[in-house]
């Protein structure tokens, strides 16, 4: 009874200074608001990011060119174009890599793209016709690059959903010509749009034969006497198998390049991709979160000053409930209750708008997709601990101050 009492108590003091009470909540509020709303946001980025990388196929190992040795010194990685075509075929056969499911080389090239009096700047790929699989690639109206097409060198092209837009509109493209770099191409096919706003989007690519990229446009080279390509994409069968997967490509490429010492190609699987994207986006999240925190802080310190002017206003009243009987643990009770309740108070409002700025965040469009935020569960539960924590962190002083009156000198206070 004595605890409930003084709960009504200091629930009955707060409510006595509406006004105060608020002010001394905007603290907590903008600070609980902030850590909300920038996790949430963090979090979502990080899912978006990851959800691109993932819609670019699945248990994928990308494979790039390294470093070479040339007079005995050892150039910088990526200096040379190591991998080759024959390296793609070699790691088709099963063989090689049992573990693998595709194999899907290509080829990059930039350039200019000019058709019905539009231009565009041109990011060529030159591919095989498995690249569509490994890649994860819908076509939305015609077909993708055939067997037929790479076997004959023909000068087609399949265009990315915002690379046909940037050329031709509304109006359809397909059997249109498109000039790349001054040689004209027909177009065979559009892709479904992927979504996302990077460079490596499939929406702004321009797709031609492997073999006709290797051979029309310029940039072409040799290396061990077999065209070079820019990368190899791999597909493995299942993601158990990723590791034995890169053993099986490191071999079988040291054994085609004949290498005795370090690799002059590197082999990266889509889960690294994730797991530095995953750690460089919570690094950021947790900064810019630590930063919004700091807001809580100064509203604790809020808390706690108010706290103190309330108990220099009420000395008499604590005099009195002192004199007829009130123990300090029930003054120290009453004013901790006061703390808590201005600080979770404030953090169940600053929830609200957090979630409801995310909310917001959620609905912007960001170059065809949309930045998915919302609060969890945990964030939540994280906020309001937190929140409390403050609360009670900074009214224990005020609260002890008022327990440790002196009744006699209390009750003198005017």
């Amino acid at each position: 009874m004595k605890l409930w009492e003084s709960v009504r108590m200091a629930l009955g003091a707060l409510g006595a200074n509406k006004v105060r009470s608020s002010l001394t909540m905007l603290g907590i509020i903008i600070g609980v608001t902030a850590v909300i709303s920038l996790i949430s946001i963090g979090r979502g980025a990080q899912g978006a990011i990851s959800s691109e990388i993932e819609g670019l196929g699945s248990n994928l190992i990308y494979i790039t060119p390294g470093s070479t040795s040339q007079g005995g010194v050892r150039t910088a990685s990526g200096s040379a174009l190591t991998l080759t075509m024959t390296d793609a075929v070699a790691l088709e056969d099963p063989l090689n890599a049992p573990s693998l499911s595709g194999v899907a080389p290509e080829v990059s090239r930039s350039g200019q793209a000019v058709a019905q009096g539009n231009n565009t700047n041109a990011r060529i790929i030159g591919v095989t016709a498995d690249y569509e699989r490994v890649r994860n690639l819908d076509v939305a109206g015609g077909e993708f690059i055939t067997p037929e097409h790479v076997e004959a060198g023909a000068a087609v092209v399949v265009l990315g959903s915002q690379s046909a837009t940037d050329l031709f509109g509304d109006a359809d493209p397909l059997g249109q010509t498109v000039y790349v770099n001054r040689v004209a191409f027909q177009v065979v096919g559009v892709l479904e749009s992927k979504g996302g706003s990077s460079f490596t989007s499939p929406d702004e690519g321009f797709y031609v034969p492997i073999t006709t990229a290797q051979s029309r446009l310029p940039g072409s080279q040799f290396y061990r006497g077999s065209r070079t390509v820019s990368s190899i994409a791999v597909q493995v069968k299942d993601p158990s198998l990723v590791d034995q997967a890169q053993e099986e490509i490191r071999q079988t490429l040291r054994r085609l390049h004949r290498l005795t010492e370090e690799d002059d190609f590197s082999l990266q699987s889509q889960q690294d991709f994730l797991s530095a994207i995953s750690q460089v986006t919570t690094i950021m999240t947790l900064f810019l979160a630590a930063i919004a925190a700091i807001s809580l802080l100064v509203g604790g310190i809020g808390i706690m000053n108010i706290m103190l002017v309330s108990i220099t206003e009420r000395t008499r009243e604590i005099g009195i409930r002192k004199a007829v009987g009130a123990r300090e643990r029930d003054i120290l009770f009453q004013f901790l209750v006061e703390a808590m309740f201005l600080s979770l108070v404030g953090g169940v409002v600053g929830i609200l708008l957090g979630a409801g700025i995310a909310g917001i965040i959620s609905g912007i469009d960001l170059g065809g997709s949309r930045l998915q935020s919302s609060v969890e569960l945990d964030v939540a539960a994280l906020a309001v601990a937190f929140s409390a924590g403050v609360g009670l962190f900074f009214g224990v002083y005020p609260a002890w101050r008022a327990a440790r009156l002196n009744p006699i000198d209390a009750l003198r206070s005017e």
